[in-house]
């Protein structure tokens, strides 16, 4: 019996310069390693009695699916390279959830397609179980965010430089998968019947109130926003903010060498790619207004007046820093406890993160410890922090609701670099018990839950992750 998904497909009907239609390749013996049956339900899919190891591996194609891989250009650290598109995933079909929003299906890691560039078009085990685990975290505190439904091991082995790796298909679901790179192929090729197809496309799809594509523009500058700074929120790096990796709908996309930080340092990063530092931590916020203002320079042909259109979404661009850092202090506001923070108040946070970083302080367990009074155990210069302290507490004496308003702003338990390597690694060698673990105790993160206090503890010396990696 095959699945029942309740396909709805829009993409599929876009011209054909958008994608390359193929299934998915089939692979050796498909095991289902994770089903999301929450997610499933979400999405109206009725699992019934299903070979779901098959289907999620991409060995059958379910009724209603349209298979296709998507075309797109972007920038990757800096270079623009004029044709990516998906190298080795297949976008099944969309589908209406039950609130009513389209959403995207794909196979990640289904096999080589015309955008592969000499890649195999395969995924191994390690990056799909990372993928999993952080984007359903991510979502469980409250981040858009890419969701997952499915992981699957092939039966086959994928190389890389290390040798050979259990090959695996990460089934992942997404409002769409409309980046800004993929405006950035049809503007490179000069397509304007493309682009203003693309455009009507992701308006109607994202922001059917937009009159205008300066309208979309600042709606997408708007979600980008407040999603970079729910990510500096939470210390979350995503190491290869590419116009390839940044969506039209505000979501995060691509778990690559992501990582969340435990000792707090704005110069921190992870990805073994990023040998300069690009997307480290505190310059998140400054690479999305340079990759927005790509999106904008893709949307001044489609203006009448393009001199206009340049004058008005330079003024969007150049406003960009101001709103992530409203929003940013809204969000590090709620975690120290202030209901509507003013911009009285940011020197009272820069100063609480420079003894953080003085301190090496890890970012999670310092602002937990906030509600509970333990803070001054996170750092080592204990005078600075009594100093900051009664700063604090003077501000919050016209504050209510402290406690709780911090707890709901700090998460209690994150998915630590250490501990997602772990997993990779008992799953290899076929234990998927701290696979399971982390997704309990990930799906209520800012519930304190005292049995599972070891998944909150920073890496010891020997745990320390230095890198994390792309998987590709």
């Amino acid at each position: 019996m095959t699945l029942d998904i309740p396909f709805d497909n829009s993409y599929a009907q876009l011209p054909p310069a958008f994608f390359t239609r193929l299934d998915p390749t089939p692979v050796k013996s498909p095991r289902l390693l994770a089903f999301n049956e929450a997610l499933a339900r979400e999405l109206g899919i009725a699992p019934q009695e299903a070979d779901l190891a098959a289907i999620f591996a991409g060995n059958k194609v379910p009724e209603g699916a349209t298979p296709l891989a998507q075309l797109y250009a972007g920038h990757q650290f800096g270079g623009f390279s004029p044709q990516l598109g998906d190298g080795r995933a297949n976008l099944l079909g969309e589908v209406i959830d039950r609130t009513g929003s389209r959403r995207d299906i794909q196979l990640k890691g289904s096999g080589p397609t015309p955008y592969s560039r000499m890649g195999d078009g395969r995924a191994w085990l390690g990056p799909v179980l990372r993928e999993y685990v952080v984007s359903e975290a991510m979502h469980a505190m409250g981040v858009p965010t890419t969701r997952a439904l499915a992981a699957v091991v092939t039966g086959e082995s994928v190389y890389r430089e290390t040798g050979a790796l259990p090959g695996a298909v990460l089934t992942r679901v997404a409002s769409s998968h409309i980046r800004v790179g993929t405006f950035q192929v049809f503007l490179a090729r000069r397509d304007l019947e493309s682009l203003r197809a693309l455009y009507d496309y992701t308006r109607a799809r994202h922001t059917p109130e937009a009159q205008s594509p300066g309208d979309m523009l600042r709606a997408v500058i708007d979600r980008q926003a407040r999603l970079i700074a729910a990510w500096e929120s939470l210390g979350f790096i995503h190491g290869v903010m590419n116009t390839d990796n940044t969506t039209l709908s505000g979501e995060t996309i691509d778990y690559g060498p992501c990582a969340f930080m435990d000792r707090y340092h704005p110069d921190t990063v992870f990805s073994s790619i990023d040998a300069h530092g690009r997307y480290a931590y505190g310059n998140q916020r400054h690479v999305i207004v340079w990759n927005l203002a790509q999106l904008a320079t893709c949307l001044v042909p489609l203006h009448d007046d393009q001199d206009a259109a340049v004058e008005e979404m330079t003024r969007d661009i150049h406003a960009m820093p101001e709103l992530i850092g409203r929003y940013w202090l809204s969000a590090f506001g709620h975690k120290i406890g202030l209901d509507d923070a003013s911009e009285s108040d940011r020197p009272l946070i820069d100063e609480l993160l420079a003894l953080m970083a003085a301190s090496g302080a890890d970012f999670t367990n310092t602002f937990r410890a906030l509600a509970d009074g333990s803070a001054r155990d996170q750092v080592t210069d204990r005078d600075a922090y009594d100093a900051w302290h009664a700063k604090w507490q003077a501000r919050l004496a016209s504050e209510t609701g402290t406690a709780e308003r911090m707890r709901a702003a700090n998460p209690w338990v994150i998915p630590r670099n250490h501990r997602i390597e772990q997993m990779i690694e008992a799953a290899v060698a076929g234990d998927m018990a701290p696979f399971e673990r982390l997704m309990r105790v990930l799906a209520t993160p800012y519930e304190a839950q005292p049995d599972e206090a070891e998944l909150t503890r920073p890496p010891r010396s020997a745990e320390v992750v230095q890198q994390t990696f792309c998987g590709t």
